[in-house]
């Protein structure tokens, strides 16, 4: 499953990339997935900042995956700065939380996200979601033009 691209994965829980990481592997996304492990990083990765600076500013994301819980920038911060400026208004965010908060859910669709996904506890269920998330925007999702 792959129109080229890179998807981006912001997710501080070991546990959860290694999840996502099988899952995509069992459901043949054969994508680059580049992991980040907190929010700070994932502004630098997208602005091309500090450790990122020198990333190829042409390949940017297909679609950002985006944990909510996460160390020094929480991910609603994140989508706020991203929906904020010109070159990230438009990239498609998925977020990917294991949150409940019905608050989180608006908040999440308020600030512009394109998709709101829980976390499934059994595996299976998650191989089955990642294939969805991987066949929907990978494949079918048409992007937006880059600006």
């Amino acid at each position: 499953m792959n129109r080229s691209g890179i998807i981006l994965l912001v997710e501080d829980s070991e546990d959860d990339v290694e999840l996502t990481l099988r899952a995509f592997e069992k459901s043949k996304v054969v994508n680059d997935i580049v992991v980040v492990r907190d929010g700070e990083e994932a502004l630098d990765y997208l602005f091309l900042r500090g450790a990122h600076a020198g990333r190829d500013p042409n390949v940017p994301p297909q679609v950002v995956l985006l944990d909510l819980k996460l160390p020094k920038v929480d991910g609603l911060s994140v989508l706020r700065q991203l929906r904020g400026h010109e070159s990230t208004r438009r990239l498609p965010v998925v977020v990917l939380t294991s949150s409940k908060e019905e608050k989180d859910l608006i908040t999440s669709y308020d600030l512009g996200v394109n998709s709101f996904v829980r976390k499934p506890v059994d595996f299976d269920q998650f191989i089955e979601a990642a294939r969805h998330l991987g066949l929907y925007w990978l494949v079918l999702n048409e992007p937006p033009p880059r600006s």
